[in-house]
């Protein structure tokens, strides 16, 4: 994909039938607490998805995360602080990159050096590189001083450079972990199985890829990894590696309905699934963060990317938004 670089806010012409939002709807209510709450790449991502927005200035809100090692930093994952180069951090950028359709050429070349760097000798990378700034990150986050790797933080990153068709030394690696650990799960987390998920959505094997999910979606309901009936959420107890009241739905394993993850549930089951997460907007407009909050920024901050991506899976399975 060609480079295209940041461009400058462009100019957007009135519509040809003037008219004002309904204020009550859930994306207008949305917008407000965008923009009155959200960070500078939240706001540019709003627009872009929601309001006809360029993708340039979406690229040069990230780039402000951006280091010279090619990785990126400075919170741009909010639980973790502090201007260091992180995996989880460089997951976030490159699904930013993604949703905008930047995903490609000397950034995604930037990005995977970044990663060979940090990576085992395997290609797997792990959650967080320990370092000085640990003290500025959420008590709940796992540190780390060397290898495993882990596919929590492999996963994501290889399915989004699958995605986008880019091709590395270090992908061919890390990709060969990613099968092994798919392939052998046992997931007691709810979020070993995402991770998973957003790996074999666009691993290029596809039958291989379909065997894989649909043993790993048997599990996730043998183990009761997802809340099937919202209504009945105080029987539920959380998953392992989550926080008391911290629950996963099918909307969060199957965040589009081309997702693999998809068929593990019912049609009845993803209706009520996608019933609660647009009840769950809140009074100011945004959506609520589901897990501990540590810290007021981190958590202000965390409001409004889980508010842009509310929209967007209810957007992707055509709920009306208004």
């Amino acid at each position: 994909m060609a480079e295209t670089g940041a461009s400058p806010l462009p100019s957007i012409p009135p519509p040809a039938t003037p008219r004002t939002p309904d204020p009550r709807s859930p994306l207008a209510r949305a917008e407000r607490f965008v923009w009155l709450t959200a960070r500078v790449l939240e706001q540019r991502l709003f627009a872009h998805h929601f309001r006809g927005g360029d993708r340039g200035p979406v690229e040069a809100a990230l780039d402000a995360y951006r280091n010279e090692d090619g990785g990126y930093g400075h919170g741009l994952e909010p639980d973790l602080r502090g201007p260091v180069s992180q995996p989880l951090h460089t997951a976030r950028a490159l699904g930013v990159l993604d949703a905008v359709g930047l995903c490609g050429g000397q950034r995604a070349e930037r990005v995977c050096r970044y990663l060979t760097s940090v990576s085992t000798a395997d290609g797997a990378l792990p959650l967080v590189r320990a370092g000085g700034e640990a003290a500025l990150t959420a008590p709940f986050v796992p540190f780390v001083t060397g290898p495993p790797g882990e596919l929590l933080a492999t996963g994501p990153v290889v399915g989004l450079l699958h995605r986008n068709e880019v091709w590395h030394a270090w992908l061919f690696r890390a990709t060969d972990f990613c099968w092994q650990a798919a392939e052998s799960l046992e997931p007691s987390c709810p979020y070993e199985a995402e991770a998973a998920v957003a790996f074999l959505d666009t691993a290029p094997d596809r039958p291989r890829a379909r065997a894989a999910a649909g043993r790993l979606g048997r599990l996730v309901r043998e183990r009761r990894l997802a809340v099937l009936d919202p209504d009945a959420l105080d029987a539920h107890p959380a998953a392992p590696g989550c926080a008391p009241g911290e629950h996963r739905f099918p909307h969060d394993y199957a965040r589009d309905p081309r997702s693999l993850a998809r068929a593990w549930f019912t049609d009845d089951e993803m209706a009520r699934s996608l019933d609660f997460l647009a009840a769950g907007q809140e009074a100011d407009g945004g959506w609520p963060v589901r897990r501990p909050r540590w810290a007021p920024a981190p958590a202000l901050e965390a409001r409004g990317r889980v508010t842009v991506e509310a929209l967007r899976t209810l957007r992707a399975y055509g709920r009306p938004l208004g």
